[in-house]
């Protein structure tokens, strides 16, 4: 009959909470928006504003509401994971508000759609670069060759002040 995905979007049939996508893959019902392989994020946890967008634009900037407040409740949001959460708190830096709400203000494009678009993009830009964990650092010794060279290079600095300061006595 065809894939899960075509019958998820076929009027008429019933489907499970978990559908399958184009690639085979699980796939959320609408509603999910997936982020990562791990992490998607329901669309009511997104709240979005339209503002007057600011800078030119002439006459149609004080009539059209088409900049976009986009904001997201990072700390109770059931979706993310606590160590991804932490980690998007950080990365939002002054977009975030003492509640713990990071607020993404778009006004880049003329129309509310692509504002709406670019905000939501920029989000999940930042949730990507939070699920990425960092990599530990390794405390590494030096080595005995590079001792020896700055031992050495000791050495030599100091036979030159003592040269040196023999000159300045004459």
């Amino acid at each position: 009959m065809g894939s899960g995905f075509a019958a998820a979007r076929r009027p008429g049939t019933t489907t499970s909470p978990v559908a399958l996508d184009r690639a085979g893959r699980l796939a959320f019902n609408t509603g999910m928006i997936r982020v990562t392989d791990h992490i998607a994020i329901d669309e009511a946890e997104l709240s979005e504003q339209f503002v007057r967008a600011s800078g030119p634009g002439g006459q149609n900037v004080n009539k059209v509401s088409s900049a976009v407040q986009l904001r997201f409740d990072v700390r109770g949001s059931p979706s993310l994971p606590n160590d991804v959460a932490v980690r998007l708190m950080k990365l939002a830096g002054s977009r975030l508000t003492n509640d713990g709400v990071l607020v993404i203000m778009a006004q880049r494009f003329r129309t509310q759609e692509r504002n709406r678009e670019d905000a939501r993009e920029r989000l999940f830009e930042l949730i990507r670069e939070a699920a990425v964990r960092p990599t530990p650092r390794v405390k590494t010794r030096p080595t005995r060759a590079s001792k020896e060279r700055r031992v050495d290079a000791k050495k030599r600095r100091s036979a030159v002040k003592t040269l040196r300061q023999g000159r300045a006595e004459e």
